[in-house]
């Protein structure tokens, strides 16, 4: 899909000059309490999955969503069952107007029995799905391959993604109305604008392993779903976005960096007044999950509670803003085909 002409940004002006995380940029309660949704039960019969919420921006997406009154599924891995009972609890308490369900969904996004898996948990429990949160993801992990040959970043952060959405498909279809899209919100990351998809190489067994390119390649691929899925299912009420959350550290995320390495990729001096707070960096893909702007839209990357006009050069490495790849027709059917091939997927 092409990018926006003229990007829509409502939060534009509450986005200059950051201070750090807690400073003026919204929460993902505040981007709610904009839309008008944290008031009677607003979006109550809706039903969201959000995948990665053993923590962080999963773990909050979680909590504000649930005020709404929407019917909210939280998948974490099986070893963190305990943990993800834990964090139900927690939701539940700190959100007494919640009036939908809450419950957990065990998944492992590296592993495609485990994804199918969950799937069939989720349908048995749920008939519907309004909003797919495309979360969960690993970032800069040491070079391993899956048991289907997958590179661990493109394993977890795509491929896992692109067959929980096959999977969901016909249910979110089914789910759509006229008056309300179905949508599928996929965080990415700036982190895209590191690498395009290396079709040629996109296991790293010839040119060696990079995980900076190897994220990189698996945010680009996050875009390209995105826009995959708005140019085959737009017209059918089926609108998809992607997100770059922004820069926040105090996630499970940057688990396989030490600060020192922190310090080595990147100029943390330089990140420190773009940090967000995690309520914070969950707003924009609560923002992308239910702003009405979206429903009869999709196809775009958003990022700051807004869409994304093109990166500019000399920028802050976390700045927002597109990559000169990351909006390739056929790129984004290159990979659409090669994903379906890979998981035994019927090309539509």
């Amino acid at each position: 899909m092409p990018p926006p002409v003229k990007p829509y940004q409502p939060y534009a002006a509450l986005h200059e000059g950051p201070n750090g995380a807690g400073d003026q940029r919204p929460t993902a309660m505040q981007i709610l309490h904009d839309e008008g949704l944290l008031e009677g039960g607003a979006l109550v019969g809706k039903t969201f999955l959000i995948t990665g919420c053993s923590s962080g921006l999963g773990t909050e997406t979680a909590r504000a969503l649930y005020a709404t009154g929407a019917d909210v599924f939280m998948t974490v891995r099986p070893n963190k069952a305990t943990k993800g009972d834990e964090i139900l609890r927690a939701i539940k308490k700190s959100v007494p107007q919640g009036k939908g369900k809450l419950e957990l969904v065990l998944m492992d996004l590296s592993s495609p029995p485990s994804v199918r898996g969950a799937a069939d948990d989720f349908l048995k429990k749920s008939r519907s799905l309004n909003v797919l949160i495309c979360n969960a993801g690993v970032m800069m992990c040491p070079m391993s391959l899956t048991t289907e040959g997958f590179e661990m970043h493109m394993a977890s952060n795509h491929f896992g993604h692109f067959l929980l959405f096959q999977l969901l498909k016909e249910t979110l279809l089914a789910s759509a109305t006229l008056k309300d899209s179905s949508r599928v919100v996929i965080v990415s990351s700036a982190g895209h604008r590191f690498s395009p998809i290396r079709f040629d190489d996109m296991s790293f067994s010839r040119d060696g392993y990079n995980p900076i390119l190897a994220y990189g390649q698996s945010k680009t691929a996050n875009i390209y779903m995105a826009s995959s899925i708005e140019r085959h299912f737009g017209h059918r009420k089926l609108h998809a976005l992607s997100v770059h959350p922004g820069v926040i550290l105090d996630t499970d995320l940057p688990r396989h960096q030490t600060n020192d390495s922190l310090d080595s990729d990147f100029n943390m001096e330089e990140l420190l007044p773009l940090m967000k707070s995690i309520p914070q960096g969950a707003a924009t893909q609560v923002w992308a999950a239910t702003a009405r702007h979206f429903n009869d839209r999709g196809g775009s990357y958003v990022a700051d509670c807004g869409e994304c006009g093109t990166f500019e050069e000399g920028a802050s490495v976390a700045a927002a803003g597109y990559g000169p790849h990351a909006y390739d027709e056929q790129a984004e059917e290159k990979l659409w085909r090669l994903s379906c091939e890979a998981l035994a997927i019927a090309i539509e």
